[in-house]
């Protein structure tokens, strides 16, 4: 047994996670692989996004005075996690925060992800603690890449995203890895967003005011899966503005700051504010199949 990864199976699925980022790295049954794997146009699987989701101003973060160097999507993803529990079906690894973390983000934290795998599909959760004696602002997002096609011969055209509910609010668009102020038309045809590499032009599709706590990522005909999630309230669609043969389906607690907001950090649109001693649990699943 590596230290480095961990594999769970049940059923006819399997998953692959990594200590290195509590990152997924790969779910699969006999005859599909649904997780990107790394290539040259990204190098990543699925990251997790913690203690921000996006990016700063500047990349600075500040607290009482000071001011700490946060690069995008935090500094989860690039930390090796420690395993806590190795099953058959099920894996658990933590994040603490050390003297390393406290250099760029000077609160007290405890990241645990579990790991869940049944015959059906993965379920990630996600316990945010507050070990310290002050509010701990945070933000978290899954970064799932899967791969687009699903299946090798299908156009990625043939592919759309279906949601739970119709989703015709006005969407958000990124400016330098900010959040622009203002708004766009809801790309989603009542509740349905069709895929195609045009979409991602303009960098993510995002999601703040979604409605739905489900979507379906499929073809007509094919390999299928859907995502489903508990606790987020916020929604990324991302694939390379340049075109890349992966889709990013994103649950997150959180966005990069809007343009123009460069204040105290606590004071950051879309955070979790956790009191001392309290912990907030977010969830997401991968439901896979093939019609």
């Amino acid at each position: 047994m590596s230290d480095d990864t961990h594999t769970l199976r049940s059923g006819g699925l399997t998953t692959t996670i990594k200590a290195y980022g509590a990152e997924l790295c790969s779910l699969r049954d006999a005859t599909t692989e649904f997780v990107w794997q790394a290539g040259p146009e990204w190098l990543r699987h699925a990251p997790l996004l913690f203690p921000i989701v996006g990016r700063l101003a500047k990349d600075e973060l500040r607290h009482r005075g000071k001011t700490y160097r946060m690069t995008q999507h935090g500094f989860a993803r690039d930390s090796r996690f420690a395993w806590t529990e190795r099953g058959e079906s099920r894996c658990a690894l933590v994040l603490e925060d050390s003297e390393t973390t406290r250099a760029l983000y000077p609160f007290a934290f405890r990241l645990t992800a579990t790991y869940t795998l049944d015959s059906a599909g993965l379920d990630l959760t996600l316990t945010i603690a507050n070990t310290g004696k002050e509010t701990l602002p945070a933000s978290i997002g899954g970064h799932p890449a899967f791969n687009w096609p699903l299946q090798p011969g299908l156009a990625k055209e043939s592919y759309s995203l279906t949601f739970t509910s119709a989703e015709s609010s006005p969407v958000r668009r990124l400016d330098g890895g900010l959040l622009r102020v203002a708004t766009e038309p809801s790309p989603v045809k009542g509740a349905v967003l069709p895929l195609s590499e045009s979409l991602f032009t303009d960098d993510a599709v995002i999601f703040d005011r979604i409605e739905s706590n489900a979507v379906r990522y499929a073809a007509p005909t094919g390999p299928w899966l859907k995502m489903s999630w508990r606790g987020f309230r916020e929604l990324g669609v991302w694939s390379k503005p340049s075109g890349a043969p992966f889709l990013c389906i994103e649950p997150w607690r959180g966005y990069a700051s809007p343009a123009g907001f460069d204040g105290e950090f606590s004071d950051k649109p879309g955070l979790m504010h956790i009191a001392p001693g309290a912990e907030e649990q977010l969830s997401f699943r991968i439901e896979v199949g093939s019609s």
